[in-house]
């Protein structure tokens, strides 16, 4: 996508270029539009204007099938499994590969005039405009084709996955011939792309496959999706499949309802792989022929077909009865409700024309993209790419815990406590993980679909030990922010107590000068370091896990007498238990170097030479796809926030002094290989002052997808990226902090920006914040108050009758932008100065073949 306007920083201003040409994709507030058509970012597009619901995912491609480069539909957790092959095993490796599958297409509305196939590649058109518009949920494309025969053809589609009924998803497709008659045909398909072909028996263009880019998702090579019946009648189809491996069950049906005052014939077959429904009509110019076409998904890890072909026909009947527009108000009446909790607002004074609608559009975009993740996965968990292609092969990582139950916690808490039950149901098999590796308590996967771990690279994925901890952030988070006891009593607690028990077992004790606990052997966030002594963010986020479960079993002791007991019986709770967990908690090594004046990433880190990151060249990033990981593992070099992200997460732990201290080391030396990092970046840039750092970190993370930085939203949206937008616009600029008394505020507004709104609901009260230059304006729309906060350490109250309306002195100190360049100079404890250099390269990057390189476990 071509850069659009830009500006420099000489007029005291944040740089603002816009990454998306704005001539094709128009500045809307509210929707995501494309002007006219194009082939080249074909892998991008497809992506942008996807649809889902958390359950049920669809890539962008055609209505008529062509021209694609990654078909996809999936369903959340339905996959299939597959021995994983070490070229040297070793015991407690993952055993078995899961991959998410791509079901049957059922998007196919083939359309023929005149004997000749609408092909956007080809087509000569007179018009053409899609757009995804977030307020209903709905993606449209509207043309005018001139066919061969020289005829103007007027072709509408729409295409919703809805938001409020799990299993539907409602097609249209509209054609009207503008001048002229002519033979018309639709042939409306479901079609099983997975198992190697596509309509054209095309095997490689099935799926995209033949790529050797080692960020996606690995390819099943058998069959996948084992025919188990087809079904059709006058008007609807249904094809029933189950995994060849996992054993898993599907049914796809559709139902189709055609209106014109045209002459229709209409046919109908199905077979194993492929169910058509086809019309021929004689169009006549200025009649218009209307097909609606309902889809319904349903899967299972075991149900007989036969009983999921029950489930199809009565989601179908249920459609037929109430009618397209009864889902069309369900799915607004959604968004409504989503947008009047989770909409956040930014206005910006003295910008270019249209700054602030393509800011606006790109925060709503990454908004509107978490509702499609979450709003109906109901207990499935949140994959890393969504439900927008198969990055990853659709596995679940720590990702939703940190960067994306926070935002919906606040929000809309049904949809946290939904991914919060994914993890409770994971929770047998997490123990047996501990038990696998000589632990106590629960270890959770690292990458999973169905609760095993599927990390094949031990060192930079099973070695992640943090993800207990940020589990129990989840549920602390949620809890703290919604007050529903009912779950931390029932599930929540069992987490805590069984992620404490681990970090206990794991941890050992040292006593020289002080007692100390220590943490050995993993891998954090950062996995440009791995298998390392006492990581900073494992052993921070570690001892608030300790603190906090022994705070929940305390706190269900005074409150409630019978379900305590009921806990102690069913995890075997020692009484002495919470005290030892506080006694490591009070005792963990947290490493500090007092002569740097940072705290180092892990106990050896500032042994390591700084890897010369202002002198690398750009052909040569992301670091992981051009140099081995040993290479990598011996330079202090950061593929993604560690420390920063620590201190975002425990902040009331680290004083201002040492915040900016250690984002001056850690920032010149962090790649941003990952798009987990841009976003937490900005976050404590925008804390210590650096407000330009915070800007340039926002928009990259703004635009990582819209605007393809990491070369890979091919593969899927980054959903954590999309959270962490949020992040940074209520934590970053809005100040907002979690503190255990309640909300505090300590605004770091942009210069450039009048005003920022955002909303949240803390314990049942949903309130707006709205913060401007000189002022912070707290309002309660929903619920009761009062509501106690802190602004800049103050203690106020938020009353249900009035705003509290709070001056402001400025917005925290103003740095600019911070470090470029790595420190150099510091003294480690041998007395030797810290330098920075690069690795030689061994061979030039023409000889080193794509299948060689490394696969990472997250890019």
């Amino acid at each position: 996508m071509n850069p659009g306007h830009t500006r420099g920083v000489e007029d005291g201003q944040h740089p603002f270029t816009d990454p998306l040409n704005r001539d094709r994709f128009p500045a809307d507030p509210w929707r995501l539009t494309e002007t006219w058509p194009a082939t080249a970012d074909l892998p991008l597009t497809e992506t942008l204007f996807a649809v889902g619901n958390g359950y049920l995912g669809m890539r962008d491609n055609p209505p008529e099938g062509r021209d694609a480069h990654t078909h996809g539909t999936y369903i959340n957790g339905f996959h299939e499994t597959w021995p994983i092959r070490h070229a040297e095993s070793a015991y407690g490796f993952a055993t078995t590969g899961q991959t998410i599958v791509n079901v049957p297409d059922s998007k196919l509305m083939k359309l023929y005039v005149d004997d000749e196939p609408l092909l956007l590649s080809v087509a000569d058109l007179e018009h053409y405009e899609r757009s995804l518009d977030f307020r209903d949920g709905v993606l449209r494309r509207n043309l005018i084709w001139r066919t061969p025969a020289g005829q103007r053809v007027m072709v509408e589609s729409t295409r919703m996955i809805s938001l409020d009924q799990r299993h539907l998803a409602v097609m249209t497709l509209k054609v009207t011939m503008l001048d002229g008659d002519a033979p018309v045909a639709v042939s409306s398909q479901i079609l099983n792309r997975q198992d190697g072909f596509d309509e054209y028996h095309v095997s490689a263009a099935a799926m995209g496959q033949g790529s050797t880019d080692p960020r996606k998702g690995a390819q099943l090579h058998t069959r996948v999706l084992e025919p188990r019946g087809d079904w059709s009648s006058g008007r609807r189809m249904i094809l029933g499949y189950q995994c060849a491996s996992s054993r898993m069950t599907l049914a796809v049906g559709a139902d189709h309802h055609i209106e014109t005052e045209n002459d229709v014939e209409e046919l109908i077959s199905t077979e194993p792989d492929l169910g058509k429904k086809v019309y021929r009509i004689n169009a006549t110019a200025g009649r218009p022929i209307t097909i609606t076409k309902a889809v319904t998904y349903h899967s299972s890890r075991g149900v007989p077909v036969r009983e999921l072909f029950d489930r199809c026909r009565r989601t179908l009947d249920r459609f037929r009865a109430d009618g397209p527009q009864v889902s069309r108000d369900a799915q607004r009446a959604w968004l409504d409700r989503y947008w009047a909790d989770a909409d956040v607002e930014v206005e910006s004074d003295g910008g270019p024309e249209g700054e602030s609608a393509a800011t606006q559009q790109a925060i709503r975009w990454n908004l509107f993209q978490l509702a499609q993740a979450t709003a109906r996965a109901d207990q499935l968990g949140v994959p890393a790419k969504g439900l927008t292609g198969s990055g990853y092969e659709g596995h679940y990582f720590w990702d939703t815990e940190v960067y994306v139950i926070p935002f919906l916690s606040y929000t809309n808490p049904g949809l946290a406590r939904n991914a919060l039950r994914f993890r409770v149901n994971q929770l047998d098999k997490a123990r047996e993980r501990a038990r696998e590796l000589a632990q106590r308590g629960a270890l959770y996967p690292w990458r999973t679909i169905n609760g095993e771990e599927a990390s094949a690279y031990y060192a930079a994925g099973t070695a992640q030990y943090h993800i207990d901890a940020d589990i129990a952030f989840a549920v602390s988070r949620y809890v703290d922010t919604t007050g529903d006891d009912e779950f931390m009593r029932i599930n929540g607690i069992d987490i805590l107590v069984e992620t404490a028990r681990m970090w206990q077992d794991l941890g050992f004790w040292r006593e020289n000068e002080h007692r100390v606990f220590n943490i050995h052997g993993v891998t954090g966030p950062d996995e440009y370091t791995t298998v390392v002594n006492n990581n900073l963010f494992t052993n921070v986020m570690a001892r608030y896990n300790l603190e906090r479960a022994a705070g929940a079993v305390r706190t269900l002791r005074q409150t409630d007498t019978a379900a305590y007991e009921r806990m102690v019986h069913r995890l075997d709770l020692d009484p002495a238990e919470p005290g030892a967990w506080l006694d490591c908690a009070a005792h963990m090594n947290i490493p500090y170097d007092e002569e740097m004046g940072i705290h180092p990433q892990d106990e050896h880190f500032l042994d390591r030479e700084l890897w010369d990151l202002p002198a690398t060249p750009e052909d040569r990033r992301p670091l992981l796809l051009h140099y081995h990981p040993l290479v990598i593992y011996r330079f202090q070099v950061l593929k993604q926030a560690d420390v920063v992200l620590a201190m975002f997460l425990q902040g009331h732990r680290f004083t201002n002094a040492q915040k900016k201290a250690n984002f001056d080391y850690y920032d010149p030396i962090t790649t941003g290989d990952s798009t987990l990092s841009a976003v937490v970046q900005s976050i404590i840039a925008a804390e210590v002052g650096y407000e330009q750092s915070a800007l340039d970190y926002f928009f990259h993370g703004l635009y990582v997808d819209l605007a393809d930085l990491h070369h890979n939203t091919v593969d899927g949206v980054h959903i954590a990226s999309a959270g962490g937008v949020w992040n940074c616009l209520v934590y970053g600029f809005g100040g907002m902090m979690d503190l255990r008394v309640g909300l505090g505020f300590d605004p770091r507004l942009p210069e450039s920006w009048s005003r920022l709104t955002f909303r949240i609901r803390r314990l049942g009260v949903r309130m707006r914040v709205e913060v401007e230059q000189h002022q912070l304006t707290v309002t309660v729309e929903v619920g009761q108050g009062p509501v106690d906060l802190t602004v800049r350490g103050e203690l106020l109250q938020v009353l249900d009758d009035e705003p509290l309306v709070v001056p402001l002195h400025g917005q925290g100190p103003r740095h600019g932008r911070g470090p470029r360049t790595p420190v150099l100079g510091g003294t480690r404890e041998d007395g030797s100065l810290i330098t920075a250099a690069l690795p030689t390269d061994t061979a030039p990057l023409e000889q080193i073949r794509p299948n060689e390189r490394p696969t990472p476990e997250r890019a």
